[in-house]
């Protein structure tokens, strides 16, 4: 069977650029070892994960954010199984949506191991060891990326006692303590959801910092803020061993600028220390693919690899591993494909951390800026002087907006706060549009909304703030 396209994996960047390219009016089939369509990002990361984030947020409120509303309701109990369901149910809704929208695009689907064999051919692998050739003018390696674990130390994930993201979001019962290793997003993330049910969360961090690539004020006062959650960290720390003991397991590391071995236990660890690209059983180096010196498929401007006819989007070449990356990625290269010019703006693209409050960021952070020599000003705004903040008791944190010096044009926008991951995209679209701190400023903003601290912090930046 032929194809004008044959995408491997339907991962966020597989499934929508499967998607784009049928609607363009080419021919599309799509390979996914899993038995149902998603990848990493619907079936086990993105949309499980937030679907506990959310729960655990709303009993914790229940357990004591309500009192002070004046709502007087009884200890609130927590039913984790179904907790556990809802989230379930989130999963299957989603990924029944990707191949509903299969079916209406008319997109052929394969359930096996797909294996690039050249240019134009590929082959898929059912569970049952049959083997089938499919051909394709073009052929998209979209496999995302797996758990990396930690460098130089040898891990054994159960995913029961030592876990991944993976077993994070299927504990069958609340650890008494869970020890975090790697304190950036999915850590953070998964480290509040168990706090928030009852946990003792101990973060484990190489870096002297949390959240390494965010911009450094926020990733002070998030710190802080967790902290007040009641995490522990523990910073600038090597691990080296992790392996299971009577308790459950025990972590073993020693400051990086040099010191004494220290060692903790908990019931669970959770092993966060980034994922690496899926590359593995794909045939690249048979196929000649050239992957880079970390074991990314290497690509040009256009996605595609030195093979022609052979490509690669998301998690699996270089850039931030986010499945909005990878989702546009997909559309510009399957505009490509149809003969159109697709295009990616790597610089404005947004990042979120969905905890409670939300951590959200778009663009260059003061610490990019410094380094680059580029001469900027920055606006901030806390939460803690906006009226509905206030009404909400959601007053933690602020916006911070960064403008070149001369120009005005906003080169970042950072925000700490309640929905921060909502109101970052009237920076992004800004940004799009190569607008000024003095264009976000003197645009009207309703009042009262959290979206005011916004506009403020960027009155901040080229003038002086309304309402501090």
């Amino acid at each position: 069977m032929s194809y004008d396209v044959i995408i491997i994996g339907s991962g966020p960047g597989g499934y929508v650029c499967a998607i784009k390219a049928a609607q363009l009016g080419l021919k599309v089939a799509v390979i996914e070892k899993r038995a149902t369509f998603g990848g990493t990002c619907l079936n086990i990361g993105c949309i499980p994960s937030k679907a506990l984030l959310h729960a655990s947020e709303v009993f914790a409120h229940a357990n004591h954010g309500m009192d002070s509303l004046g709502v007087e309701i009884g200890k609130p109990k927590l039913n984790l199984e179904k907790m556990m369901a809802h989230k379930d149910a989130t999963v299957k809704s989603n990924v029944e949506g990707v191949a509903f929208l299969f079916k209406k695009n008319k997109i052929d689907s394969f359930i096996g191991t797909g294996k690039v064999l050249g240019e134009g051919k590929v082959s898929v692998t059912g569970d049952d060891g049959k083997t089938q050739e499919l051909e394709a003018k073009n052929v998209v390696i979209a496999t995302g990326s797996d758990v990396a674990g930690i460098p130089g130390v040898k891990v054994d994930i159960d995913e029961k006692v030592i876990v991944s993201s993976t077993g994070a979001i299927a504990l069958d019962k609340v650890p008494e303590h869970i020890i975090v290793v790697g304190g950036g997003v999915i850590g953070l993330e998964m480290g509040s959801v168990w706090g928030r049910l009852g946990a003792k969360v101990t973060v484990v961090e190489y870096l002297d910092k949390i959240l390494g690539g965010m911009d450094g004020e926020v990733s002070k006062q998030f710190q802080r803020i967790l902290a007040k959650q009641g995490m522990d960290f523990k910073l600038g720390a090597k691990v080296t061993g992790v392996e299971k003991s009577d308790k459950g397991a025990k972590v073993t590391f020693e400051p990086v600028k040099g010191g004494d071995a220290e060692t903790i236990e908990a019931d669970i660890v959770l092993i966060s220390t980034g994922r690496k690209p899926f590359t593995e059983g794909l045939g690249l180096e048979e196929a000649g693919v050239v992957l880079d010196e970390r074991g990314r498929v290497r690509t040009d401007h256009h996605y595609q690899t030195n093979v022609p006819g052979v490509y690669a989007i998301g998690d699996v070449i270089a850039g931030p591993m986010l499945a909005h990356k990878a989702e546009d990625e997909g559309v510009a290269l399957a505009e490509i494909l149809a003969g159109q010019a697709g295009h990616v703006n790597y610089d404005v693209i947004p990042g979120v951390v969905y905890t409670q409050p939300e951590v959200a960021s778009v663009g260059k952070t003061e610490e990019e800026l410094k380094t680059e020599g580029v001469k900027y000003k920055s606006g901030k705004f806390p939460f803690s002087a906006n009226g509905r903040a206030r009404a909400m008791l959601a007053s933690d944190g602020f916006v911070k907006v960064l403008a070149d010096a001369e120009t005005d044009r906003v080169l970042g926008v950072h925000i700490i706060g309640f929905g921060a991951g909502e109101m970052i995209h009237e920076a992004a679209v800004l940004m799009e549009f190569g607008g000024s701190s003095e264009d976000l400023g003197r645009t009207c903003h309703a009042h009262p909304t959290m979206s005011e601290a916004v506009k403020e912090a960027a009155l901040a930046t080229f003038f002086k703030p309304i309402h501090i």
